[in-house]
């Protein structure tokens, strides 16, 4: 039997890759305990999308367990062996604002809790592929002091800097910069993750994401920006934008793209602890206002929204993530989902799960 193990199965990255590999493999195994609710309120439970995965895939079990807890952990590692094939580690406490509201909970899930993971695999199925989702905030607030330059509605390169035509490459230092408690907790599961494939020779891989998004984000205010965005303008909902301007850049990437970039990485896994960028590089990018102006033109809402002049702690003014690194070594690999497809994605899933009121 062929077993994929995919942590943080009822979140966006998790739920996608349940779906993804589903037909690929005998059995798919999801972890999640959905304390993405503890995070962030029953708004934001996952529990609809545990229920879709359970009631849409009959070769789908799912575990309620938490990633912290080392001997449930242990019980699911030896009942399944070596038959599991992939672990896709997504689970995490996902927003650097949390984070700094209960620094040992952030820490203990994202950096012990990969450990936990890596642990499990080493002993109990060493030959597995393991990827990791990590993110673009390892690279904490350096991208800010890049040469930036405001235009009408966002704030880009220099156009005469070497990131202007690509994106930020992995060649950028991770160190002497504001990473936020929650970026801090993830470089030391990134290099864990690293550390794994280059000291013990496991097949690991680190995906240091841009803004991860799609249909089955459950958005809310302090993590999931395009998913919570379009929520609020279709229910009317206030928003508020911190700092910059609104003229801060993010590059998205649609969860499909980014568990088939896993896939690919999965049939040809490369020894040594890999790093790669993954963001929507310069094909899907945008501001905080032409995020708006997009969200308002596909729900013909006008959207509730104030600003102020505080940003958040260590945010960045402008982030493209270089994706070459990736694409050179699986060039069959390429993008399918474009920013505007994408929130109508999201448009079209948010109205499924919350009806438009009839008159």
């Amino acid at each position: 039997m062929k077993i994929a193990l995919i942590t943080g199965a009822g979140g966006l990255i998790g739920s996608e890759a349940v779906e993804f590999f589903a037909d690929k493999f005998d059995l798919v195994v999801g972890l999640d305990n959905n304390m993405r609710a503890y995070f962030f309120g029953e708004q934001a439970s996952t529990d609809w999308n545990r229920a879709r995965l359970q009631s849409t895939f009959a070769n789908y079990r799912h575990h309620a367990v938490d990633i912290r807890d080392q001997a449930a952990l242990e019980t699911i590692f030896q009942e399944y062996a070596t038959d599991i094939a992939l672990v896709v580690h997504t689970a995490a406490q996902p927003s650097h604002d949390w984070a700094a509201r209960e620094p040992f909970t952030d820490f203990s899930i994202n950096a012990n809790g990969t450990l936990n993971l890596l642990e499990m695999t080493r002993h109990h199925c060493p030959e597995a592929v393991f990827i990791f989702t990590s993110t673009n905030k390892v690279y904490g607030d350096t991208p800010n002091a890049l040469p930036l330059v405001e235009l009408d509605t966002r704030w880009e390169i220099a156009e005469d800097h070497p990131y202007f035509a690509h994106g930020i490459d992995e060649r950028m230092s991770i160190d002497h910069t504001t990473h936020s408690l929650f970026g801090a907790s993830k470089v030391a599961a990134d290099v864990l993750v690293q550390e794994y494939g280059r000291y013990f020779g496991m097949k690991t891989a680190v995906f240091r994401g841009g803004c991860l998004t799609g249909p089955r984000h459950s958005g809310a205010q302090l993590h999931g920006f395009l998913s919570y965005l379009m929520k609020c303008a279709i229910t009317g909902d206030h928003y508020t934008v911190f700092g910059y301007k609104g003229k801060q850049v993010r590059d998205n990437i649609h969860s499909h793209d980014l568990v088939n970039m896993f896939w690919h990485f999965y049939q040809q896994p490369r020894p040594g602890g890999e790093v790669y960028n993954a963001g929507g590089g310069r094909f899907a990018n945008c501001s905080m206002q032409e995020a708006i102006a997009l969200c308002e033109k596909i729900t013909g809402n006008k959207m509730s929204y104030s600003y102020s002049e505080q940003n958040r702690l260590g945010d960045h003014i402008w982030y493209v993530s270089d994706v070459r690194r990736f694409q050179e070594h699986y060039p069959g690999w390429q993008f399918e989902y474009g920013l505007t497809a994408t929130l109508t994605q999201i448009f079209d899933e948010l109205r499924q799960r919350r009806p438009a009121p009839t008159a």
